[in-house]
């Protein structure tokens, strides 16, 4: 009896964490099922769970290889703005004169609503998949860039003048004080550029109208509607909120991986 009271002890803030948003789903997805029966609402309006299910198991050959290229879509745009958001950020904060030349840029290009600038880059990029990389890269560019920006520029500045006293260089100060200082601020640019990733992945989607065997969760949205095979429709909306779920999580893990030893928001959570 003692070792089962000490693991719940242990793991009681996990099991909180992982069980109350479980049942919080079971009672909305009850409730939802309450409602078809009650009002006996047609499918065509409002599937139940069990049509959704059913829908999920008879098109999962159809949805499942949509998932993968939405989500291919969105980790290749993720990884690319990471990738230039960090680098663009690091060359803008040792330089004032490049920050001065190239901010105003990045900020037109990230209030630009991006269904408005996807036609043009249709046409302009070889293929569609590349035409939704793009799009997808604009959209989860900023958050990283902005935020990374915001982390080297936020280091205690009497650590600056100490690297400074000690005789190092520019690059010595950037590596061993700037960028460790700036992990938190970039942690919170990738939370929130996963999200963007997605949700720009989606957009592109439907602003390109790209159709066929290589399609994303989007053209199957578009699809369902236009067939009203709402069940399908439904299953593909899930589809998207489980990944954008998985992919907070992952991005949310990476975060306390890199910051639950000595960052105070992570060791607070902790205890």
């Amino acid at each position: 009896m003692r070792p089962q009271q000490t693991f719940f002890t242990k793991n009681k803030d996990m099991i909180l964490q992982i069980g109350i948003p479980v049942l919080v789903i079971l009672f909305l997805v009850f409730v939802w099922q309450m409602i078809v029966i009650i009002y006996q609402t047609p499918p065509y309006i409002l599937p139940g769970p069990t049509l959704v299910a059913e829908a999920f198991v008879r098109d999962w050959g159809i949805l499942a290889p949509a998932l993968w290229v939405t989500t291919k879509i969105t980790f290749i745009s993720l990884f690319l703005a990471l990738v230039g958001g960090v680098g663009l950020a690091v060359i803008m904060v040792q330089s004032r004169w490049l920050e001065l030349a190239l901010y105003p840029i990045t900020v037109i290009l990230q209030v630009t609503p991006i269904v408005a600038i996807a036609p043009l880059i249709l046409i302009y990029t070889p293929t569609t998949q590349v035409a939704l990389l793009i799009c997808a890269f604009l959209v989860a560019f900023f958050p990283i860039l902005s935020n990374m920006a915001q982390g080297l520029k936020s280091v205690d500045h009497n650590l600056i003048n100490m690297f400074e006293l000690y005789g190092a260089s520019r690059w010595q100060t950037l590596i061993h004080l700037k960028l460790p200082a700036s992990l938190p601020y970039f942690m919170t640019g990738l939370r929130i550029g996963g999200g963007l990733a997605l949700i720009a992945a989606v957009v592109a989607e439907f602003a390109a109208g790209s159709a066929g065997a290589g399609s994303g969760l989007a053209f199957r949205l578009l699809e369902a509607q236009f067939r009203l095979n709402i069940p399908r429709l439904f299953a593909a909306l899930i589809m998207l909120g489980m990944l954008g779920v998985a992919i907070f999580a992952l991005t949310s893990f990476i975060a306390w991986l890199s910051l639950h030893r000595w960052h105070e928001s992570s060791i607070k959570r902790e205890n």
